[in-house]
């Protein structure tokens, strides 16, 4: 199975925090936010990432757009740029940019294995790995539990 788009949450907490802190959560190139609060990232072409109904996974795939938290006058800012997702022989994992003016890659989260549900979307949970912790928030250590990434 070959899919069209990503939809991830990051974590529903943090999510919750930033917009309790009176902060920002803003979404740029062509990235949106469903009604469930999760943020969707449409394919890029090029993408060669598929799932098997076994749940096994090959290839790669890089997605468009960005989100950006933002909360106490700047001092907590965080930007997830031009996701992909890689599988590897230890699993998938997601990545992004380090920064927004960085072209260099860092992995976010370490993604279980995919089930395929009546649809034909896949689910995975993910965790935060440490290069994850200083990306995103530096209160969630390596291993915490993130929203699942489901691709449809």
């Amino acid at each position: 199975m070959t899919f069209n788009r990503m939809s991830w949450g990051v974590k529903t907490s943090f999510r919750s925090y930033v917009e309790a802190a009176e902060g920002t959560i803003t979404l740029s190139d062509g990235a949106i936010r469903a009604a469930d609060g999760t943020f969707v990232f449409n394919v890029l072409p090029g993408a060669d990432l598929s799932i098997t109904p076994d749940g096994n996974a090959t290839g790669s795939a890089r997605f468009q757009g960005s989100v950006t938290f933002e909360a106490h006058g700047g001092m907590l800012r965080a930007t997830l740029a031009e996701l992909g997702l890689e599988a590897g022989a230890d699993g998938i994992v997601l990545s992004a940019l380090e920064g927004p003016t960085n072209k260099n890659r860092c992995v976010i989260a370490t993604l279980g294995r995919a089930e395929i549900g009546e649809n034909g979307a896949a689910t995975m949970g993910a965790a935060i790995t440490l290069e994850g912790m200083f990306q995103i928030a530096d209160n969630y250590p390596p291993g915490t539990a993130l929203d699942p990434v489901r691709l449809d």
